[in-house]
């Protein structure tokens, strides 16, 4: 099934996106690396929020052009709380498409004018996973910009093994 192959893959990254949200000090919520760039913050929690509020526009067949909002949070627990959130919505939601939802055509439009259409499936992989690894790598540069050491993901970070490299053994 489509979305359970979704939903694997998304279980997958559940915990390796929570330890770099658990990274974040909470003393540099409202630091950014640039004048045009998201608070640390605002980009922890669209990262927290992505997964669920994707996976709720694909319950419908359409929606509007959405308006982005990036809230600052007061703490990073109120991130992890909305990750928590997410991830349960995600957990909720897509294993109710079967595969005919999934390769059902999704579509964003505004007034009589189509923006977008494809595949749920394409949406939910291109929006719900890959935006949401995209916004991760990019949170991923705003903890090295901080000195803060950087979780492993798919392979080792400058800070920390791979869950795949072992440790050495002792002769």
């Amino acid at each position: 099934m489509l979305a359970q192959s979704l939903l694997a893959e998304f279980e997958d990254q559940v915990p390796v996106t929570r330890r770099f949200l658990e990274r974040l000090p909470d003393n540099k919520l409202t630091w950014k690396p640039h004048s045009r760039s998201m608070t640390a913050g605002q980009l922890a929690y669209h990262l927290a929020f992505v997964p669920g509020g994707v996976v709720r526009g694909a319950q419908k067949d359409q929606i509007p052009p959405p308006e982005f909002q990036f809230p600052q949070p007061a703490s990073v627990q109120e991130v992890l709380d909305a990750f928590d959130q997410s991830v349960a919505t995600v957990r909720e939601v897509l294993p109710g498409f079967d595969d005919a939802a999934m390769n059902a055509t999704w579509r964003i439009v505004a007034g009589d004018q189509e923006i977008a259409a494809m595949p749920r499936v394409a949406f939910l992989r291109n929006i719900m996973l890959n935006h949401w690894y995209q916004h991760r790598g990019q949170f991923c540069v705003y903890l090295r910009l901080l000195d803060v050491p950087v979780p492993s993901s798919w392979g080792p970070s400058a800070d920390e093994r791979s869950a795949l490299q072992q440790e050495p053994q002792p002769a």
